[in-house]
């Protein structure tokens, strides 16, 4: 099993203070993965778990691994960002009585700088074979902000793809091409019903890839 240092993790809690973010969530799975799985930020469910897709999201993921007769011990999942963004808002109780409740949102570009470090860290050390990106920030943080995965679903890219260099504080290119391939974050279909058609053939194409592999 491959997990980051405490030291680049406490880093990371420290370049993302002063956020609206909480709790801390390693990424999680073997040093030499079929592949490597990029998502967006934990969820409430994921900051008490401690474990990255154990919400609803987690049990659609699961269930597109098990389509291509993989599990969770066999891919390494992480994110562009490590702790739970997250807005404020109200919510009416069935008693009528009005609460404040922290809900989920998409991590900011400085959040995600924050936490660059980690995830390049995840791909320098694990070097995977393939990198499947789960959704629009997942794929911008590696492939650059005019990705979109309503264009690319399904397509396998051989790519360089973006680390952070914090000395000059921007984005440079690998010099290694990875293989990405981009899909549709699951908790997509959640919102919009008629992706999960997109997901289970993008699933489909996947599992004919790492067959070939």
């Amino acid at each position: 099993m491959y997990r980051i240092s405490e030291e680049l993790a406490e880093w990371g809690r420290k370049r993302i203070e002063g956020f609206p973010v909480e709790g801390f969530v390693y990424g999680e799975g073997p040093s030499k993965p079929v592949f490597m799985m990029v998502g967006e930020a934990p969820g409430e469910t994921e900051v008490y778990s401690e474990i990255p897709f154990t919400g609803r999201a987690g049990k659609e993921l699961m269930a597109s691994l098990e389509s291509v007769g993989l599990t969770r011990e066999d891919v390494y999942i992480t994110s562009a960002v490590r702790s739970r963004p997250y807005r404020w808002g109200t919510k009416k109780e069935r008693n009528g009585e009005v609460v404040e409740r922290k809900y989920n949102r998409p991590p900011t570009k400085k959040e995600i700088i924050a936490h660059a470090p980690i995830l390049d860290a995840e791909i320098r050390d694990i070097q995977p074979p393939l990198i499947v990106t789960l959704g629009n920030v997942g794929l911008q943080r590696l492939t650059g902000p005019k990705s979109k995965v309503t264009e690319l679903h399904g397509t396998l890219l051989e790519t360089p793809v973006l680390y952070w260099d914090d000395e000059h504080k921007k984005y440079r290119e690998t010099d290694r091409h990875y293989y990405v391939f981009p899909t549709f974050h699951p908790a997509s279909v959640f919102y919009n019903p008629s992706v999960r058609e997109w997901l289970k053939e993008d699933w489909s194409r996947l599992g004919r890839l790492i067959g070939k592999k």
